[in-house]
């Protein structure tokens, strides 16, 4: 399982010109499931997001996490983070779980992030979703639940 952990200001979805989720300050999980992936994934990585401490404190070293300080959480699903670039010019997504194991497991993934005491919101699974965020920092980090980078 791998994310894109953004710090933001600000983010929305949209599907089809209509709002369908909002966060204020917070942190922007895309969202990504592989074919091999299991339940341990969604526990390590649920955890290591929420954790993450990557928001600035009184001393403004970034030392606070979500959880520390109740920041929303906007989680967006994004099979495209399996795409394997590094043969031709055209992206594979062979490592990509397939749509309805990926579904069952975002769906988990939502149900455990929503037992914090905090606001999460989500897009759209399998639909063209317009993301609009104001990166703060900006602060951008890559988590892979199988440590592969």
């Amino acid at each position: 399982m791998r994310a894109v952990v953004q710090r933001v200001k600000n983010a929305k979805v949209e599907v089809d010109d209509n709002e369908i989720g909002a966060i204020d300050s917070g942190l922007l999980v895309f969202l990504g499931i592989g074919d091999e992936d299991k339940m341990d994934d969604i526990d390590y990585l649920i955890d290591k997001i929420v954790n993450l401490r990557i928001f600035e404190d009184e001393n403004g070293k970034m030392n606070l996490s979500a959880v520390d300080l109740g920041k929303d959480i906007m989680v967006v699903s994004q099979f495209t983070l399996y795409g394997d670039c590094r043969q031709g010019k055209r992206p594979n997504f062979l490592n990509a779980a397939p749509p309805d194991k990926a579904e069952r497991l975002y769906d988990v993934f939502i149900d455990k992030i929503n037992k914090y005491d905090l606001k999460i919101e989500t897009g759209e699974f399998k639909a063209m979703m317009d993301v609009d965020l104001v990166n703060d920092g900006p602060v951008t980090l890559l988590i892979d639940s199988k440590k592969a980078f």
